[in-house]
């Protein structure tokens, strides 16, 4: 099977083909399609299955519905993975021992591929009394950088990162500090952090009241709504987190909420979960679907998009039966509700076709009237698979008087009083990353497009690369029907072109429509005024959005899109000054008697001091040999020039299987991240001591890095990192 530009098929082979060490598996794309489609028709009965699988297979060619990366690699191949994207993990009790054991639950499933959302409100905060030990507790941030250190071990243990939503409600006494962690460069950087917004708070600030923080009954504190937020939305604007979930409009509009309470979000903010709770994900590729694009009859295919949505379903649910679990505690909540989320990508094409401009009234009209389809459909199928198969165990009569439902029309909520329903929550949408790769460059998720055209590099079968020119597959679809006629800028619009307004209304829009949640950004230009950012999360919570995140460049996160100059390195090191200046830190590492004391001194390369050379010296001589070593070739990196932040994030994420230590409050997985630590501490103050534009613009470029290829291509959409120039994905 042909791919739709060269790009695919790297996506494919990487992430997606089944390719064993002794041979077999995946020759082809339509292999891959066929071994999905009879893993996931296996669990019909004998004679239904052939048809099924014929169903399956004729919505996975021409990608018009695509599972989640999950199912796609792990279908059918027999190994010890979940098919299931994303998890939210059980309530983390404020306890030493209990707390190790949630990290240790999380490490498991994230090995196992699944992505992992977390509540960490119920951590006694920083400077409280921990009765019994006589101690002063740490704090949930202290805990977070365990979680966080773990994250990063398994991402060395195998070829997809691991990802994670950090939560912490709004009342918590360490709020304020968790508003900020993005501030400090290197600090969870394998979490995206949200906010747990309640009504209550709302209503606050609304009132310009007082809002009390509070933990375990007893107010710690009181600070002035209005500053609160105020902080949130200055940490938003310089560091792009943290996002926002309104947790009381979660819990009122879930349809189980008569059986659970939803904790936390998945890593992207599509799935809101209780705890143990997990969910399967599949998209239907709209931009597959319209008919005559580009034409005064473009219309998309309203009957197909209803079939495909049945077959989704089912298919969906029969993965719940094959799918392993990390944990027995997800596989209970998983087989006890059924949730699902099917949900959309190719929106923003599907637009286009239909001469529809992002964001404004005629897209609006038509991304609700799809996505009802959509909504209408799965709520049918369920109830006929409730027919023939049962109800999800859990399931109460009392769901029709749930909002989701109460919005449908009367024949579907007819069919759900007589049979019932299979799954307890069917529609989310989520990000679809490098799926949307792999159908043809297709927009993703409901976002807008980012970019029409942009170069990739292609690996050839000689682990060489090429640069490959890539579309956006509406623009290759215009191409091909209109050749050189420039397409109309008018509707050719991309993220960077729309107003905050313009991606509210569409997002809301499509809320209206989801049982769950959605994953979306609202990118804003590097220019924006403060004032004209400050109202966006309280413009969304006054649209019905259930939680939100915005992305602006910034020089803690980097531009958006960052293009360097191809400026290749001196072969040969700078040769050393007869004088240095530079700094001594002092590592005061807990399994040793002795410090460690590491020094750095600097050279001046005219545009400010950079780092020359490094030493490590301590009375322990058991670490002399490794660190003798470790100094030699960092100091060759560091004369050698450029862009040296990788080293210490490359140390600190080095971790002692005999265990770390304890820092100033935080944990550190070995004594190499503790030298990686003093690294990133020393190139901060460099940064300060700098010429203003040199710092900010060495600042920006490490950390739009791409950290599988290098390059600047570094893109932020839908709360996930992916990098134009080689496909790599954090949370895909």
């Amino acid at each position: 099977m042909a791919f739709d530009n060269p790009f695919a098929g790297e996506i494919w082979s990487s992430k997606y083909r089944f390719a064993p060490a002794g041979g077999g598996g995946d020759a082809s794309l339509a292999e891959t399609w066929a071994r999905v489609a009879r893993a996931v028709s296996e669990p019909e009965a004998p004679d239904r299955r052939e048809a099924f699988r014929a169903e399956v297979m004729d919505a996975l060619t021409d990608c018009r519905f695509l599972p989640a990366g999950r199912i796609l690699a792990g279908a059918g191949t027999q190994r010890s993975v979940t098919l299931f994207n994303c998890f939210v993990m059980g309530e983390i009790p404020d306890d030493l021992g209990a707390i190790f054991e949630h990290v240790r639950e999380a490490a498991v499933t994230l090995q196992q591929g699944g992505g992992v959302g977390m509540d960490f409100s119920t951590v006694r905060p920083n400077g409280a009394l921990v009765r019994g030990v006589g101690a002063d507790a740490s704090g949930p941030l202290s805990f977070m950088d365990v979680w966080d250190s773990m994250c990063r071990t398994i991402l060395s243990a195998g070829q997809r990162r691991g990802a994670m939503m950090g939560c912490l409600r709004i009342d918590h006494p360490d709020i304020e500090a968790f508003i900020d962690a993005k501030r400090e460069p290197g600090r969870l950087r394998n979490f995206n952090l949200s906010v747990l917004v309640s009504d209550a708070f709302m209503q606050a600030l609304a009132a310009d009241g007082e809002w009390p923080l509070v933990f375990d009954g007893k107010v710690h504190r009181n600070v002035r709504a209005a500053d609160l937020w105020a902080r949130l939305m200055t940490a938003t604007y310089d560091a792009a987190e943290p996002g926002v979930i309104f947790i009381d409009r979660v819990n009122a509009n879930n349809n189980l909420a008569y059986c659970e309470e939803i904790l936390a979000s998945n890593p992207c903010g599509e799935q809101m979960l209780p705890a143990y709770g997990a969910c399967l994900l599949g998209s239907l590729n709209l931009a597959r679907l319209v008919e005559a694009p580009f034409s005064d009859g473009a219309v998309l295919d309203e009957a197909r998009l209803a079939g495909l949505t049945r077959t989704a379903v089912r298919m969906l649910d029969n993965v719940i039966d094959i799918s392993r679990f990390p944990l027995e505690a997800q596989a209970a909540e998983a087989r006890a509700k059924r949730r699902i989320g099917i949900g959309v990508t190719g929106l923003a094409d599907a637009l286009l076709f239909c001469g529809a401009r992002y964001g404004g009234d005629e897209a609006v009209t038509l991304t609700q009237r799809w996505l009802q389809v959509i909504k209408r459909e799965a709520y049918r199928a369920s109830a006929a698979l409730a027919a023939e198969k049962g109800s999800f165990p859990l399931y109460d009569p009392q769901i029709l008087e749930r909002p989701n439902l109460l919005s449908l029309d009367a024949e579907t909520r007819a069919m759900i009083a007589e049979h019932g329903l299979r799954n307890g929550c069917l529609t989310s949408i989520a990000p679809t990353g490098t799926t949307s790769l792999l159908a043809g460059n297709v927009s993703s998720g409901v976002e807008p497009v980012f970019a029409y055209a942009y170069t990739r590099k292609v690996r050839q079968a000689d682990g060489t690369s090429r640069d490959e020119q890539v579309e956006d597959y509406a623009l290759a679809v215009w191409r091909g029907l209109k050749g050189d006629t420039p397409p109309p800028a008018e509707l050719f619009v991309s993220a960077q072109d729309l107003t905050p307004a313009d991606h509210l209304r569409m997002q809301a829009a499509a809320q209206a429509c989801i049982d769950s949640s959605i994953s979306k950004t609202v990118n804003c230009p590097e220019g924006i005024a403060f004032a004209d950012f400050s109202d966006i999360y309280l413009e969304g919570y006054r649209l019905g959005c259930k939680g939100l995140t915005t992305y602006r460049p910034n020089a803690v996160t980097g531009s958006v899109l960052s293009v360097v100059p191809d400026v290749k390195p001196e072969p040969k090191l700078s040769p050393r000054p007869d004088v240095l200046e530079g700094a001594t830190y002092k590592i005061k590492w807990p399994q040793s008697a002795h410090a460690v004391y590491v020094t750095i001194n600097d050279a001046d390369t005219g545009e400010g001091p950079r780092p020359f050379e490094i030493f490590v010296n301590s009375k322990n001589m058991e670490h002399y040999a490794w660190t003798l070593g470790l100094t030699r070739m960092i100091s060759a990196v560091f004369r050698r020039g450029g862009d040296v932040a990788f080293v210490a994030d490359e140390l600190k994420a080095v971790f002692d299987p005999s265990g770390g230590g304890w820092i100033d409050g935080r944990y550190v997985p070995s004594l190499p991240a503790a030298i990686g630590g003093v690294i990133e501490r020393h190139l901060r103050i460099e940064a300060v001591a700098a010429p203003a534009h040199v710092g900010h613009a060495a600042h920006a470029e490490a950390k739009a890095c791409c950290p599988q290829c290098g390059g600047f291509e570094l893109v932020r959409k839908e709360g996930c990192d992916t990098c134009f120039g080689c496909g790599y994905s954090k949370c895909s």
